[in-house]
């Protein structure tokens, strides 16, 4: 019988052999989107609704029950809400993917959301465009009261020996590099947007004693950090500094937390492994909400428990769309020079 089970298994190898690589189901695709904006929740995908005129609605099995339409323009621009989290991101933005309802072939996704921010790197309003998503939950962590003398941090990356050892990456979803190009792109068509601020924003702003934590809002490069878990405090902030410094092999600058970016990139690569996506289109902006860490006489605790307090809230909301916006109105208007890839400068 062993033989037998064996000379089956031989055969049906060969049978495979001779079939040649398998091959995907044929893909039926309907309406082409130039541009997906992906929002996290409610208010980051109304300020687009306050805008732009969206017209139909499609919906999706599998997007989160609280948001289970995608809804679109005439001209092409389709939006999406995930719900928050990495849960949910993956879990949503996979469904639209793998639903074949759009033909994403040639779309650009503007991943666009509130984010908490370093105050040394931005202030609450300002918008950021990222180069590198970089995943801040993928770490052990010891009991901050355990730490060995000499580490500044009880953070270290996973099957390392200490927190200044970069980790092998083997869950391939902690760091990711988006398109120069796009960005680029991005960056100096947005550049110049008058940004909104609120007397709440910059009262709380004045409290900061240095730049440019208490200057007014402005649109910026720096990197995005992910994780689930929210924080508040100087030497995290730290942390999150030097593991993006670190994952980045020292060419990343950390300056907005939040939760979602790692997930929704993920899904959108299996995505492009199958030929439905194309990671050269995709495009995250971040605006602050709220400071990752304290001003002078403020502490760690009432600068998470009272973050809405600094007035940031608003105007993070409001900078979406008018940061956002001039990248969707060039894809859209210029679409001839767009959906063969991103123009030359």
């Amino acid at each position: 019988m062993p033989h037998l089970t064996l000379r089956a298994s031989l055969i049906a190898a060969l049978t495979l052999l001779s079939l040649g690589p398998v091959q995907a189901a044929p893909v039926t695709h309907s309406q082409p989107v130039k541009v997906m904006i992906i929002s996290m929740f409610g208010p980051e995908g109304q300020v687009w609704r306050d805008h732009l005129k969206f017209n139909r609605k499609v919906a999706v099995p599998g997007l989160s029950p609280d948001y289970p339409a995608v809804s679109c323009t005439a001209d092409g621009i389709c939006l999406m809400t995930t719900g928050m989290g990495h849960a949910n991101a993956a879990a949503s933005v996979s469904a639209l993917v793998w639903s074949r309802q759009f033909d994403l072939r040639k779309t650009y996704f503007l991943i666009a959301g509130i984010a908490g921010i370093d105050p040394q790197q931005g202030t609450v309003g300002s918008a950021a465009w990222a180069r590198y998503l970089v995943d801040f939950g993928i770490q052990w962590e010891l009991d901050a009261r355990e730490i060995p003398a000499g580490w500044k941090t009880g953070y270290l990356g996973i099957n390392t020996k200490s927190p200044d050892e970069k980790p092998p990456l083997d869950y391939r979803t902690e760091v990711f590099q988006l398109n120069e190009s796009l960005l680029q792109r991005a960056v100096a068509l947005s550049k110049d947007a008058k940004l909104v601020d609120s007397k709440e924003a910059a009262a709380f702003r004045a409290r900061y004693t240095y730049a440019p934590a208490n200057q007014p809002p402005a649109v910026i490069q720096c990197d995005t950090l992910a994780g689930d878990t929210w924080f508040s405090g100087t030497k995290l902030g730290e942390r999150a500094r030097d593991w993006t410094k670190l994952l980045t092999d020292g060419k990343g600058t950390y300056c907005t937390t939040q939760q979602e970016d790692n997930a929704t990139y993920e899904a959108l690569k299996r995505g492009a492994s199958a030929g439905l996506t194309d990671l050269n289109r995709v495009a995250v902006l971040r605006t602050g909400s709220d400071f990752d860490r304290p001003p002078e006489g403020v502490s760690d605790a009432d600068n998470l428990l009272k973050y809405q307090e600094q007035g940031g809230f608003v105007p993070a909301v409001q900078n979406l769309y008018l940061a956002g916006y001039p990248l969707v109105q060039s894809i859209v208007k210029d679409w001839a020079q767009w959906k063969d890839g991103v123009p030359a400068q």
